[in-house]
């Protein structure tokens, strides 16, 4: 038997993937699904963060499946329960599922879910603060084999911990929805969260990721830890990373050797990758000085093998999301071993004081002149490339002109 439970705000019955949930009736509290912070509701519930949740289904299925073991998740900032009700039901080979959160009325609302889900026997569920829950777990003894932190905002007050709750070979999925600071609209923000300096950039989205993943190392460097990551993307308003994690302080020395910066020059747009910062450097195109972003992470940010094993799985599944994730995953992997940053072409037009070109036309005519391009999914008016920002401006002119 299901208990006894009613809300004392409106609220309302949602299926997600396999489960139906209670949650709070946005519409009541005057938020409507696009917003990116339904926050004014009295629990925490965003449905726009569907897709985050069916792909972290898939992620964690495909982590559990290629170890052929048992696993343990644990999600500490769980609210009304979706999350981890959704891996506790969708994820074969699941055994334990913690999950808690610091509000009181999402703690019983989260309990109401779980029994209805009749998933008590699976989830524990604690009223507590989020760093207790997961320092409290991080024995050898009693570790997770994956770490879910999906924040209203930054993760990185709840990212050491994170880490040390987590066993080895681990998997620490990480979302961030502070792309103000992330994205360096709030520059001082950014660094005191992330440890990094951000860029006001046409690729700053990916810069985000990169600062978000160097956070990480550096965090599990701090333990003796490496870092591997697996899968990496920016949809909606955050972004989201997935790394598994190696104990071992030659692994953790590998990992930081994938910290560097990006060299960036405003007035021609030219861009580039130094494993030292430089604080006076002038552009070798046009002689302006450069700014730059860093420390940040820039090794890769995606595993090619691993996303043809979330591309399978999503043909097994029949989720809402399915072919906007096949959609993503598929330009990830074609931009898996692509270089870092990326040319924005209406960016690039206005720099040039031109019409922009076709995305298709301007990645043919790149490919003809021998440089590898490919669209990413950071930007639909994105390419990434290696030819050099004189070449890009070159090409983009005759391609223009010639039309």
């Amino acid at each position: 038997m299901v208990e006894e439970y009613t809300a004392d705000f409106p609220s309302e019955i949602v299926k997600e993937g396999n489960v139906k949930v209670l949650v709070p009736k946005l519409s009541a509290f005057g938020v409507v699904p696009s917003d990116y912070a339904p926050s004014r509701a009295p629990v925490f519930y965003n449905p726009v963060m569907e897709f985050n949740r069916d792909l972290s289904v898939l992620v964690f299925r495909v982590y559990q499946r290629l170890g052929n073991c048992e696993i343990s998740i644990c999600e500490p900032l769980t609210s009304q329960g979706i999350r981890g009700i959704r891996y506790a039901t969708e994820v074969e080979g699941v055994t334990r599922v913690l999950l808690s959160d610091i509000n009181y009325h999402a703690y019983k609302l989260a309990q109401h879910n779980i029994a209805y889900n009749g998933l008590q026997d699976k989830i524990v569920l604690e009223y507590k603060d989020a760093n207790c829950v997961l320092s409290g777990n991080a024995s050898p003894k009693k570790r997770f084999d994956v770490v879910d932190i999906d924040p209203f905002g930054t993760p990185a007050p709840y990212l050491d911990a994170a880490v040390r709750a987590l066993k080895n070979k681990g998997l620490l999925a990480v979302t961030a929805t502070d792309l103000a600071p992330l994205c360096g609209v709030h520059t001082k923000a950014c660094i005191r969260k992330y440890g990094g300096k951000p860029l006001r950039t046409e690729y700053c989205h990916e810069l985000a990721i990169r600062l978000l993943s160097g956070c990480i190392a550096q965090m599990a460097a701090k333990h003796d830890i490496g870092v591997k990551f697996l899968l990496s993307h920016s949809s909606n308003h955050y972004i989201r990373v997935y790394t598994q994690i190696s104990y071992g302080c030659k692994k953790a020395d590998e990992s930081l050797k994938n910290t560097g910066y990006i060299l960036h020059c405003f007035n021609c747009l030219h861009r580039e990758v130094s494993l030292q910062p430089f604080y006076s450097l002038t552009c070798p195109d046009c002689g302006t000085k450069m700014d730059y972003a860093g420390p940040l992470w820039i090794g890769s940010i995606n595993n090619e093998a691993y996303i043809d094993q979330i591309l399978i799985e999503n043909q097994t599944v029949t989720f809402r999301n399915s072919h906007r994730i096949t959609k993503m995953l598929t330009t990830l992997k074609i931009e898996t071993d692509a270089p870092i940053t990326y040319y924005v072409l209406d960016q690039v037009g206005k720099k040039l004081c031109l019409p922009a070109a076709a995305m298709q036309s301007f990645i043919s005519a790149l490919q003809n002149r021998g440089y590898p391009a490919v669209q990413t999914h950071f930007n639909p008016r994105g390419i990434k490339t290696n030819a050099p920002t004189a070449t890009v401006h070159e090409t983009f002119k005759k391609l223009v002109n010639a039309v």
